[in-house]
C-alpha cells in the first residue's frame, strides 16, 4: 500500500461517522443509500441528510473501504475491506510500547 491510500484509509476512518457507516455495512452489505440513511437514525438516532451520508460513503469508497453494486437504479454500498486495509489499521502496532500486555 502506497503513502497515498494509507493517506486516503486513515482520512476515511477518522471521522465516527465513518466508522459507524462500515460497522453498519459489515453486518449487512448491499444496501441503498435510503437504508444507510435509516440505520443512522434506527441505530444512533441521529438523523443525517441524504447528501451527508453520500459524501461520507464516497470518501470511503475513494479509500477503497466501500465498493459500489448497481441494481437496476440502485447504487448498493457493501463493505470491501482487503489485506491491505487490514495492514494499515496494524501499521500501529509496531510502535507498540515494551512491556504492555497485548
Amino acid at each position: 500500500m502506497t503513502d497515498d491510500q494509507l493517506d486516503l484509509v486513515f482520512k476515511a476512518l477518522s471521522d465516527s461517522t465513518r466508522r459507524r457507516i462500515i460497522d453498519h455495512l459489515s453486518k449487512r452489505p448491499a444496501q441503498s443509500l435510503f437504508e444507510v440513511c435509516a440505520a443512522s437514525v434506527a441505530e444512533d438516532g441521529v438523523a443525517l441528510s441524504r447528501q451527508t451520508v453520500s459524501q461520507h460513503l464516497a470518501v470511503l469508497e475513494k479509500a477503497g473501504l466501500v465498493e459500489i453494486e448497481w441494481k437496476g437504479r440502485t447504487k448498493a454500498h457493501s463493505l470491501s475491506v482487503s489485506e491491505d486495509d487490514i495492514a494499515a489499521a496494524s501499521w500501529f502496532t509496531k510502535y507498540k510500547p515494551k512491556g504492555t500486555m497485548a
